[in-house]
């Protein structure tokens, strides 16, 4: 099989690349960036079409880089290798491993959610998070506790963003995940009975102190404000998390990360009859 080998910085391929770091990007070619041993390595076990794989192998930092290539090649993947200084020029980060991969976005809708009937579901509502890494940390915390979806409400990040992709270290690919409207996906966990979970500092319970074991979605909102009034005053459940030094919140990843394990520690101690 013929492969390309770029070693010109002034190929259209590369400006293609570049141009998926920026949101127009993304959203006019419906496509995303994948950078990273890991982050591919979980698209390609999560069955995600990646269109084309550029490989530096001077940049390497492992032995396991040619079985997932072989691995991508088989599935008709194009593979292109690339100069040191070309793939540099493509990389969104500062110490590059040699693996850059072009992938087709998927538009998942509410109603393609995971609803178990053996369990009650687990959701995670993030309202209007403004920094991508904080929305890849809670996928990741998300895949760590086994949710069933991350609805993504009234974006300001959008999930194909490259820093979502890293921050969440490949688990993107494994958790499904919705960007969707407030009032839609209120509408929608109403018809299928999941209780809203909000955290605030002005309610009366601690977080550890409430069951949470019933069909759930934990709503979490922006780095600023916190929820809106929307969500606040529609939340079944109000909660919060005890703050005993100077600060009088929570990063709403760590806060996010705390409220998903407490759910997992009372599901696993005393799961419902």
């Amino acid at each position: 099989m013929n492969e390309k080998h770029l070693t010109s910085l002034q190929n259209p391929l590369i400006k293609e690349v570049v141009h998926l770091r920026d949101r127009q990007g993304r959203e006019q070619t419906k496509k995303f960036l994948i950078e990273g041993y890991r982050e591919i390595l979980r698209a390609t076990d999560g069955d995600w079409v990646i269109e084309q794989l550029f490989i530096c192998p001077e940049l390497f930092l492992g032995s396991n880089e040619h079985h997932l290539i072989d691995r991508n090649r088989k599935r008709g993947t194009e593979i292109i290798t690339t100069s040191e200084r070309v793939f540099h020029k493509m990389s969104y980060r500062d110490r590059p491993d040699g693996l850059l991969a072009i992938a087709p976005q998927k538009a998942l809708m509410l109603k393609d959610l995971p609803l178990p009937k053996q369990k009650a579901p687990f959701f995670i509502v993030a309202e209007a998070i403004e920094k991508p890494g904080n929305l890849g940390t809670i996928l990741r915390s998300s895949d760590a506790v086994g949710v069933d979806g991350l609805i993504v409400c009234d974006r300001c990040t959008d999930i194909y963003n490259p820093n979502v992709v890293r921050a969440s270290v490949g688990t993107l690919f494994h958790v499904p995940t919705v960007e969707a409207g407030g009032e839609e996906t209120l509408e929608w966990l109403r018809k299928h009975g999941i209780k809203i979970l909000a955290a605030t500092p002005s309610a009366k319970e601690n977080f550890t102190e409430v069951d949470l074991r019933c069909p759930l979605a934990i709503a979490v909102g922006t780095e600023q404000l916190g929820l809106s009034e929307r969500w606040m005053s529609q939340a079944d459940l109000q909660v919060k998390i005890p703050m005993h030094g100077v600060a009088d919140s929570l990063n709403v990843a760590m806060a996010t990360t705390l409220l998903l394990y407490e759910v997992l520690r009372q599901r696993l101690n005393r799961p419902l009859a």
